[in-house]
C-alpha cells in the first residue's frame, strides 16, 4: 500500500479521542491502534452516557456494551455484544479480531469469558448518575404497574419485571443523535480501520444488540472503496445494511457525503413505529470524508497531521 496522509474522523463526542489517535498515526502506528486508543478515551468519558463506563443501562439496570473493529485491506472483523463489566469493549473486539480469527462476533457470557481469558480488567460500569437516570424512568412505571393491585413490597421483583417490559414498550426515542461513537482512521501506510462502540438503546430490553456489532449494518470497511459507520436508530441500519450500502455507493463513484445521504434515504423508506434519526460517516482511501444526518445542523469531527486539534465539519441533510 502506498504512503498516504493520515486522517481520522469521528461522530459527535468522538473528538475526545482524536488527538491521541492522531499522535499514534504520526508515530507510524496502525489505523487499528489509532482507532482503539481514541475509542478507549471515549469509553472512559464519564460524562458520556451512551458508551463505555457511565453508559445508560438496559431496562433491568445492567450496562451492556457493543463494539466492533473492521480492517479495510482484509475486511477482517471483530466484535462483542451484550458485554458486561468490561469498560473497554473496543479492545475486546480487537482481541476477537486478532486472537480468535475463526470467529467474528462474541456475545454475552461468551464475550465476557473471552475478555477474562485475555486478561482484561473488569469495572463497575453503572455510575451513580446513570443509575439514577434509570431509576427515575423505571420507578415511574413501577408506581403505575402496582397501583391498585395491593402488591406487597416483597413482590418487587415481579413488579420491576413488569415495569421494565412496559418501559421498553412505551419508551420513545430521545431527541438528538443516538450515542454510538464512530471513529474511522486512515494511516500513513494506506490501511483503514473503522471502529464503533456503544452502550446501545437507553433502557433497552436485556440482550438487545444493535447495529454497532454487525458488519454491513453499523460498520463496514473495504479498502478498495472506503469505510463507513452509523449512529442512531440501529434497528434501521440493521434492516437496511446501511454501512455496506454506503461503501458500495463509494465504489460506484459517489463522494462520501452523497453516499451517506443516499443510504440514509434508503433506510428512511422502511416502516418503523419507533423511528428515530440515523446518521452516517464515510472515509475514502484517498482521505476524502463526509457525513449525513436526518436533521440539519449535525456535525462530525476531523483531524489530520496539519490540525493542532480536531475541527468540526457539517454533515449533509437529505
Amino acid at each position: 500500500m502506498p504512503d498516504t496522509a493520515p486522517v481520522m474522523i469521528a461522530s459527535e463526542r468522538g473528538e475526545v479521542g482524536l488527538p491521541a489517535g492522531m499522535e499514534l498515526l504520526l508515530q507510524g502506528g496502525s489505523a487499528l491502534s489509532a482507532v482503539e486508543a481514541a475509542m478507549r478515551l471515549c469509553e472512559d468519558n464519564l460524562s458520556d452516557h451512551y458508551v463505555g463506563t457511565g453508559g445508560l443501562p438496559n431496562a433491568r439496570g445492567e450496562v451492556e456494551l457493543d463494539a466492533s473493529v473492521m480492517i479495510g485491506s482484509s475486511r477482517a472483523f471483530g466484535a462483542v455484544a451484550g458485554l458486561k463489566n468490561y469498560p473497554h469493549p473496543i479492545s475486546v473486539a480487537r482481541a476477537v479480531l486478532e486472537r480468535l480469527p475463526q470467529h467474528a462476533l462474541l456475545v454475552g457470557e461468551g464475550a465476557a469469558l473471552f475478555a477474562q481469558e485475555c486478561g482484561f480488567e473488569t469495572a463497575e460500569l453503572l455510575t451513580p448518575e446513570a443509575r439514577e437516570l434509570w431509576r427515575a424512568q423505571l420507578l415511574d412505571d413501577l408506581s403505575e404497574s402496582v397501583e391498585g393491585e395491593g402488591t406487597a413490597v416483597q413482590d418487587g421483583d415481579l413488579a420491576y419485571s413488569r415495569a421494565a417490559l412496559e418501559l421498553v414498550r412505551r419508551l420513545a426515542p430521545h431527541e438528538g443523535p443516538w450515542g454510538t461513537i464512530n471513529i474511522l482512521a486512515l494511516d500513513a501506510h494506506g490501511e483503514m480501520c473503522v471502529g464503533v462502540s456503544t452502550s446501545g438503546y437507553p433502557y433497552k430490553y436485556p440482550g438487545r444488540v444493535g447495529d454497532s456489532a454487525v458488519p454491513g449494518a453499523g460498520n463496514y470497511c473495504d479498502l478498495r472503496f472506503g469505510g463507513a459507520a452509523c449512529t442512531g436508530r440501529g434497528e434501521l441500519s440493521l434492516r437496511a445494511g446501511t454501512a455496506r450500502r454506503i461503501v458500495d455507493l463509494l465504489g460506484s463513484g459517489d463522494d462520501p457525503a452523497e453516499a451517506c445521504r443516499k443510504a440514509l434515504e434508503d433506510a428512511d423508506l422502511l416502516p418503523d413505529a419507533f423511528r428515530a434519526e440515523l446518521r452516517a460517516l464515510a472515509l475514502t482511501p484517498d482521505g476524502r470524508h463526509g457525513g449525513a444526518a436526518g436533521t440539519s445542523g449535525a456535525t462530525y469531527s476531523v483531524m489530520t497531521a496539519q490540525d493542532p486539534e480536531p475541527r468540526v465539519e457539517s454533515r449533509s441533510c437529505p
